[in-house]
């Protein structure tokens, strides 16, 4: 049956919000006026398929042509352009599991097929090649992945992905990666998977590590003739970008390293503050990452809805669902945003444990 509908982003519209807001899922958000922008802003442009600055700077960061480049309306829009591209009706699309609620929801309102490969909690959500081998199919056209994994921040290394390429191309597959949360890794921050082969097509934006949401600024890494379609696709879609939206993107682009790094303090302060909760909360446990805005919690006992329903009606705090991620007694919490909220949210958590 088509989804025409996401529960999560329903619940995130509505009920999200409260005084101590655990519930993000990226940093905080970054001034406009912070943006060194010495330019004029117009209205429209006179480009057709893509914004040819922006192009660049997107293609510059990530190393590749500008041909290889779709833009888009942030990470939702990339991988759902991404998908109707590559999937037909009936199609089979391999998805991670847990997975973000609307990669799922996505495929399904392409009615794709959707079949599931497990990332362990016991493995802390590595990604295993052995698992989507398993789950593969000659059916198989999409195999979907978030690096970092989403929720769990995991970091999937480049011979997994590697593999995960290899196992695509022998169906004669393709690899969809969401890597909008992969420049959370501060130190040495991977390169994109795009480079790993013509198999793999890549998601990302400028709204989760850089705080640069309104700006909508999302885009597809893709083989020129896939781009092509894409673009030919999104007529269907999005045919005039906000182009003031796109001159600003590319006066980010130009200041992204301090961008991330005005965050970097705010993330990493509410990670230490979260493994000393750890530590001190048996009744919950997480695996450990160094590196993410998000961290996936497993309540030991007890109903996590009843749970999460107590902490915002008693404590003023919310915390993400893990039924959103198909894991009903976990729950997700988000960090980067405000240290002094994150904590005392934290406190609020361990009150109501």
């Amino acid at each position: 049956m088509r989804h025409r509908h996401s529960d999560y982003m329903y619940w995130a519209r509505t009920s999200s919000r409260a005084k101590f807001n655990l519930a993000t899922s990226g940093v905080g958000a970054f001034p406009l006026s912070e943006i060194p922008f010495n330019g004029r802003l117009e209205l429209n442009s006179d480009s057709a398929y893509g914004y040819a600055p922006l192009k660049r700077a997107i293609g510059a960061k990530q190393g590749v042509d500008p041909d290889c480049v779709v833009t888009a309306a942030g990470t939702s829009m990339a991988n759902h352009l991404a998908m109707a591209a590559l999937l037909e009706p009936g199609d089979e699309a391999l998805i991670e599991r847990p997975a973000y609620e609307l990669l799922v929801s996505t495929a399904r309102f392409l009615c794709a097929d959707v079949r599931r490969f497990e990332r362990s909690e016991e493995s802390g959500y590595a990604l295993d090649p052995a698992a989507i081998r398993r789950a593969l199919s000659p059916r198989t056209k999409l195999i979907v992945l978030t690096n970092l994994h989403n929720p769990s921040s995991a970091l999937a290394p480049e011979a997994a992905l590697r593999e995960t390429g290899d196992l695509a191309r022998s169906v004669g597959a393709r690899v969809l990666v969401d890597e909008v949360y992969l420049d959370a890794v501060y130190e040495g921050t991977p390169g994109t998977s795009f480079h790993l082969g013509p198999e793999f097509v890549v998601t990302s934006s400028l709204t989760k590590i850089y705080g640069l949401s309104g700006l909508r600024c999302g885009w597809i890494l893709a083989q020129p003739d896939l781009a092509r379609a894409m673009w030919r696709l999104n007529d269907l879609f999005g045919v005039i970008p906000a182009h003031p939206a796109e001159t600003l993107s590319v006066a980010a682009f130009a200041h992204l390293e301090p961008i991330r790094e005005r965050s970097r303090r705010v993330v990493e302060a509410d990670r230490a503050l979260l493994c000393d909760f750890l530590n001190k909360h048996p009744e919950v446990s997480a695996p450990r990452t160094d590196f993410g805005t998000t961290s996936f919690l497993r309540l030991k006992s007890g109903n996590a809805d009843a749970f999460l329903d107590q902490l915002r009606n008693d404590h003023e705090t919310t915390a993400a669902p893990g039924r959103f991620f198909e894991m009903p007694d976990h729950f997700r919490v988000g960090m980067g945003v405000n240290t002094g909220m994150f904590r005392e949210g934290l406190r609020r958590i361990g009150l109501t444990l």
